[in-house]
């Protein structure tokens, strides 16, 4: 009896299209082992080979049919086999492709739907006029929820301001009290940036220095302190002739010089200021600001102190306080801290609770305020 190894096995009983035929102590495989040793199979086994469809095998297993017949018989069932196989593997391919289609059909459907329905949307005069006023919104910075009793108010001052018109003493003071909390960095800046332009070109038009002096004070608040030190220097000697005038002139640049950093420069035009108007807080809040940014902190608590003789409130030199420190390195915050503390620690209390992580432009605004 020849031994043949497991695949000649399944190819000598022409079933090794049959994954188990290879496999051992597969079912199968036993079989087809004791048929190569010509040992009788039992019912159950000839009941299996009924099963899986092996006609010929099971009559060569009962000895009805030689081998040399069974060859004959067994190649056509195996071929049969593997057109049946062939048949299905198409037919699953083919039924894979047509559910892959009707699931492409579907999506089509469901996204011309939502395009048909986006469409529409936008073709909606409510749907158009919502997104351009949270594009507008978008554009000044003001991402928070708004009030519904806001809402027109707001909205009013936005696309009239987005027109290029100028806002009204009554919208700036609705902005800075009622909508306070929709005021952004980004309106701030423009607002400040339109008036500044107005006043230099009204400068310009009818050579007032007042106009050169509100333009300036402008340009500081949207920090723009160089074209407001190039206004200022442009205004000729011969229309600074009166006092009051001169002292303001003086007062703004000192406080341009301020935010240039140029502090010495700053100090020299506030004591210029104060000896024209000795009786305006202006230079003197100036000559605290300045005082206290150089690190003379006794000086700027007496000019302070004069400044509020001659009317400006604790409210106010406590926001330019709060400016400065905020602008301040770590260093020199815990020095200004320190002598805050000192000289009123519940008036100065505030100190212990502005941290590092705050916005250093909500500063340098707080240091332009004057």
């Amino acid at each position: 009896m020849t031994v043949l190894n497991p695949i000649d096995l399944a190819h000598r009983y022409f079933v090794n299209d049959l994954p188990g035929s290879t496999i051992p102590a597969s079912r199968l495989r036993d079989i087809l082992d004791k048929l190569q040793k010509g040992r009788p199979l039992t019912t159950n086994g000839l009941n299996y080979l009924q099963q899986l469809g092996l006609t010929a095998l099971g009559q060569l297993a009962r000895g009805e049919i030689t081998y040399e017949t069974f060859q004959e018989t067994a190649a056509p069932e195996q071929a049969k086999r593997a057109q049946s196989v062939e048949a299905e593997k198409q037919a699953k391919h083919a039924s894979m492709l047509a559910r892959a289609a009707e699931q492409k059909a579907r999506e089509a459907d469901y996204w011309a739907q939502q395009e048909a329905a986006r469409l529409a949307r936008e073709s909606d005069p409510k749907y158009i006029a919502k997104m351009k006023n949270r594009a507008l919104r978008a554009r000044y910075g003001i991402e928070l929820f708004i009030e519904q009793e806001h809402f027109p108010q707001l909205m009013d001052i936005l696309h009239r301001f987005d027109d290029g018109n100028r806002l009204s003493d009554d919208d700036v003071l609705w902005m800075t009290t009622e909508g306070r909390d929709y005021y952004s960095e980004i309106l701030q800046a423009a607002f400040h940036e339109r008036e500044a332009e107005f006043y230099a070109s009204e400068y310009r038009r009818t050579t007032d220095p007042w106009n050169a002096v509100n333009a300036s004070g402008h340009f500081r608040k949207c920090e723009k302190a160089r074209n407001a030190h190039d206004l200022l220097t442009s205004i000729p000697a011969e229309r600074q002739k009166a006092p009051k005038l001169r002292s303001a002139i003086a007062t703004t640049h000192g406080g341009v010089m301020r935010d240039l950093k140029r502090l010495d420069e700053a100090l020299n035009l506030g004591n210029q200021a104060h000896a024209l108007t000795p009786k305006d807080f202006r230079p003197c809040t100036l000559l605290g600001a300045v005082n206290f940014e150089l690190g003379h902190y006794d000086i700027a608590r007496d000019w302070y102190a004069k400044a509020i003789e001659r009317g400006t409130t604790e409210r106010s030199i406590d926001y330019d306080l709060r400016g400065i420190f905020l602008r301040a390195d770590p260093a020199k915050r815990e020095e200004i801290k320190a002598f805050l503390l000192r000289e009123d620690p519940t008036r100065y209390r505030w100190v212990n609770n502005v941290h590092a992580s705050k916005s250093r432009s909500t500063g340098k605004r707080a240091g332009n305020a004057k």
